[in-house]
């Protein structure tokens, strides 16, 4: 893959100034890379000394099994971040599915709490509740600050609403597009079999397609070897399906009363629509049960066709067909190699995000001085620079990564067979965890920049068209403010969400799904309800 970017020194000019001093990343089981040394002296830009450069601990996502920032040449990025960013790093892996219970251990905890703490989803539960108390800094004394923190202060007013509790300023975002969902296609798949959507498409239209693609033979080889739809135990596609049929993403305004969708009559024919895709077979009928770490599998090997989630995902399927280990031929003309079609929104509707997803707060407890918390928003702000997105992305010149003669970029990583690449890979891997992508993640990245390439150009135009048809969350920002969400509200959308599925697949009847519905709303759900309505 190829991308374009500033060209830049990332290792003499990225010292700023500053002087070099050691740090090291951990896990729960010990500690890697270099030892810290103890506190330097930041110095300014005209040799006078500042103040001491401070030790930032910082719980971060662990998404890649323990093999983050362990390369051969990882001491070396770390120390590159560090020196970019004035402040020594203690890095403390949490994996991803321990993360809420490692996190609410250490909110009991708050002279040992971490000074940044990654979270993961959007502002509920624990994270309210511990706001209320005090537990966080309120960055709205520091963040709006645009001479120090160029970056963060460029944050959105409206997200910053979704990590507001009580007037505070309690988290900084990891961003994303809100035109980020829709739906994505195999363009050769379609074409063979004529079942290409049209403009404004419908459910239906969308039926048919994936009925082809599952019955027709759709890649000519004469086996029924093919399932329409990809689909793993990660329900999120539902959700975007459910916006098709116009009843809203998670809440709606009915009668100037907002609402969870699933008290709503289009909720219902929705969950009826993706109960014939499952019982039609256009579905994994084990897809409750497909771990989501191999979700865009199927599309990649040809199981499937349609990939309903991120659109950036069908751009990567698309790059999948066409990589040199993986080329995928068309089934039209295998001369070329096969495309996805990133669609977007079906029936004149797709999915929002929260304009986040994941995010990070500040300990007012082991951040207790303003200078402590100026090193950790200093370190947040100086990792949206492009120098810092293309360390923590890409790694190290010359070694990850080298340029062309036009300029791109050439990852010297990105082959994933091969156990050098994958070795070369570990020395940046996971510190992408570390990025908010303010102020946008469009223009975070695009701040390297990435070259403009008919991928990019496919991704970028389907967020543009998906963008006027994103529902928003109506309550998000409310949901925050509400009591009994912050206790319970968590675990009433799981259980939400398994009674769709067990009704989707046919586990329970549609009299007893309406009924556990109804035993959710008695369980505080109405009480919710009657919290987000009082705020407005």
């Amino acid at each position: 893959m190829k991308k374009k970017v500033v060209s830049m020194l990332l290792s003499s000019a990225m010292v700023l100034g500053l002087v070099a001093c050691s740090g090291s990343t951990s896990t729960e089981s010990g500690t890697t890379g270099t030892q810290a040394s103890g506190d330097s002296v930041v110095t300014n830009s005209d040799g006078s000394g500042a103040s001491e450069r401070q030790t930032i601990t910082w719980s971060v996502i662990d998404v890649n099994a323990g093999v983050n920032a362990t390369g051969e040449y990882a001491d070396q990025i770390i120390q590159e971040i560090e020196d970019y960013c004035g402040a020594d790093l203690e890095l403390i892996w949490y994996a991803n599915d321990a993360l809420s219970e490692k996190n609410s251990l250490a909110l009991t905890s708050p002279s040992t709490m971490p000074q940044i703490m990654s979270w993961g989803g959007t502002v509920t539960g624990d994270v309210v509740s511990a706001a209320k108390n005090g537990a966080f800094v309120d960055l709205n004394n520091y963040i709006w600050d645009s001479e120090k923190y160029p970056y963060l202060s460029q944050l959105s007013k409206e997200v910053a609403d979704n990590l507001t509790v009580n007037g505070q300023l309690i988290a900084l975002p990891r961003t994303r597009v809100v035109g980020r969902y829709g739906l994505s296609y195999r363009q050769d798949w379609a074409e063979k079999l004529g079942v290409e959507l049209p403009a404004n498409a419908t459910p239906e239209d969308v039926y048919n397609m994936l009925y082809a693609f599952t019955y027709n033979d759709p890649d000519g080889n004469g086996v029924d070897d093919t399932i329409g739809m990809e689909m793993t135990l990660y329900t999120g596609p539902f959700d975007i399906i459910q916006t098709w049929f116009g009843c809203g993403n998670g809440w709606q305004e009915k009668d100037g009363k907002l609402v969870p969708v699933w008290t709503t009559d289009e909720y219902f024919e929705a969950v009826d629509y993706i109960k014939r895709l499952y019982d039609d077979g256009l579905m994994p009928a084990d897809f409750y049960s497909r771990p989501t770490d191999s979700w865009s599998n199927g599309c990649k090997t040809g199981e499937n066709g349609v990939f309903i989630d991120v659109l950036d995902s069908g751009k990567r399927i698309w790059q999948y067909y066409e990589a040199e280990e993986t080329y995928t031929p068309s089934v039209v003309n295998p001369d070329e190699p096969a495309t996805m079609t990133l669609y977007g929104a079906v029936n004149g509707h797709t999915l929002a995000t929260a304009g986040y997803n994941g995010f990070f707060t500040l300990s007012a407890t082991t951040l207790d001085t303003d200078e402590k918390i100026e090193a950790a928003l200093t370190l947040l702000d100086r990792l949206c620079s492009p120098e810092m997105l293309t360390l923590t992305q890409y790694g190290l010149e010359g070694i990850n990564y080298e340029y062309d003669a036009d300029g791109y970029i050439v990852d010297l990583d990105a082959e994933t067979e091969n156990e050098e690449a994958v070795n070369l890979a570990n020395n940046y891997k996971g510190l992408n965890q570390l990025l908010t992508f303010l102020p946008s993640s469009e223009s975070s990245t695009g701040a390297i920049p990435i070259a403009t390439n008919k991928f990019n150009e496919a991704q970028d135009a389907a967020y543009a068209a998906a963008l006027p048809y994103a529902e928003l969350n109506p309550a998000l920002s409310y949901l925050v403010g509400s009591e009994t969400y912050s206790q319970v509200g968590a675990d009433l959308d799981e259980q939400v969400s398994a009674a769709r599925t067990q009704y989707i697949c046919g586990s329970i009847t549609l009299e007893e799904f309406k009924s556990t519905l109804d035993s959710i709303r008695s369980q505080g759900y109405d009480t919710i309800i009657e919290e987000v309505n009082a705020q407005r």
